[in-house]
């Protein structure tokens, strides 16, 4: 059966096209309504994947911007337990199934869905996500579902309502005071180090080494550590188009890529080229000095505030990463040929960003000293001893002692 796709522009939702997925295998097809082709301004909803044009398109796997507001690990395995508790529909779930499971109301970006004639949208509930004063039930729910003692309304809880968002680590879609929509990241029971406290003082530094980040804030739940960070895909309630960086690229679930390249498709697709250039150049030789090897291509994000044209969203999900656990770890490449990444590499390759090199030197010197201070900016943020001895191998590097020897 087909699926009608619509997206929320300008808050105003609006049919797109119609996807079709294959009865077996993985293979779609997606075509762009003729209402749509004519409207003006009409853009593609994945400019490199699902151009905007007439005909039907054809992917081995679901196409990019469908992905992008699907579930990662975490979602999969609260839907696929939910599955076996006889919450959801036992079937084989194809890739769109799993986008389809998540709440309307929560899902990332804009896009929405039905079936043929009905007008109503899959899976739209009632929007009453949890509130950011139930983080303990919440917080209680996931660890449940590590335990793998969770109950039917565990899995209610935070597939019903929070939302499985994207991502390997436990989290949930809550509301925030003020009423707009949040992102709650949980611990686990098996981590070694405070993961919560430590991305907080990444986005907390990277702010103040003068990169737009999301908001966010460090809160106590029964003593642990809970990361609330406010949805930037949402403005005043309507939706925001969003797509990563993968699928600004148009490239496949594990292609590793570079910053270079992604410099490139700012360059073809971006709204504020020159801004955005010099920024995801800020944001790289930032991933650096803080030790972020979670900067995969997911994790650089895209949205739409023109049509058809594409501004880097804020940065979210810095993780530093102490040395002994950087093992297997395969960190973004600044130049698309590879080579181990360094600050001289970073600075060599600036003109890919529009910078001259003592341009790039000038923005290193303005980030140098803050990432240096990074003990004392995380005893600003309350962390304790403990929490921040865990992270010494993470900000007291060889990139950090390379940028000191350059400047």
């Amino acid at each position: 059966m087909s699926i009608e796709v619509h997206i929320e522009w300008q808050g105003t939702t609006l049919p797109v096209g119609r996807l079709y997925p294959a009865g077996r295998g993985r293979t779609v097809s997606f075509e762009y309504s003729a209402e749509w082709l004519t409207r003006k301004p009409a853009f593609a909803i994945d400019p490199t994947s699902m151009p905007l044009q007439r005909g039907m398109l054809h992917s081995s796997t679901l196409f990019g911007a469908l992905q992008d507001c699907g579930p990662d690990r975490w979602g999969r395995v609260l839907i696929e337990r939910a599955v076996r508790k006889g919450l959801l529909e036992q079937r084989p779930f194809q890739e769109i199934d799993y986008v389809l499971a998540l709440d309307d109301h929560s899902r990332i970006g804009a896009l929405r869905f039905s079936r043929g004639m009905d007008p109503a949208f899959l899976a739209e509930g009632k929007g009453k996500l949890p509130p950011v004063v139930q983080l303990p039930a919440l917080l209680r729910a996931t660890e449940a579902i590590h335990s793998e003692t969770e109950t039917a309304k565990d899995l209610r809880f935070l597939l019903g309502q929070g939302s499985p968002l994207g991502g390997a680590r436990p989290k949930s879609a809550v509301t925030l005071a003020d009423g707009e929509l949040g992102i709650a990241k949980f611990p686990k029971p098996d981590d070694v180090r405070d993961i919560a406290a430590g991305e907080i003082l990444a986005l907390s530094l990277a702010r103040a080494s003068g990169i737009r980040t999301v908001d966010h804030q460090l809160v106590s739940v029964s003593s642990r550590a809970v990361a609330v960070i406010r949805r930037f895909d949402r403005v005043n309630g309507s939706r925001i188009p969003f797509i990563s960086a993968a699928t600004l690229l148009g490239l496949p679930v594990g292609e590793e890529g570079s910053y270079s390249i992604i410099a490139d498709a700012i360059r073809q697709f971006g709204d504020d080229v020159p801004g955005d250039l010099r920024e995801l150049w800020r944001r790289m030789v930032f991933s650096l000095l803080a030790s972020n090897y979670d900067d995969h291509l997911r994790n650089h994000g895209f949205l739409m505030h023109r049509a058809g044209r594409w501004s880097l969203s804020p940065a979210y999900d810095i993780n530093p990463v102490p040395e002994m656990e950087r093992a297997g770890i395969n960190k973004t490449s600044i130049v698309e040929d590879g080579g181990e990444p360094s600050i001289e590499a970073a600075i060599k390759a600036s003109p890919r960003f529009g910078l001259k090199a003592d341009e790039a030197v000038h923005i290193l010197r303005e980030m140098l000293p803050v990432v240096r201070q990074w003990r004392k900016h995380g005893q600003q943020l309350h962390l304790n001893a403990s929490q921040l001895d865990a992270y010494t191998t993470a900000f007291e590097n060889d990139f950090m002692k390379e940028a000191q020897a350059l400047v």
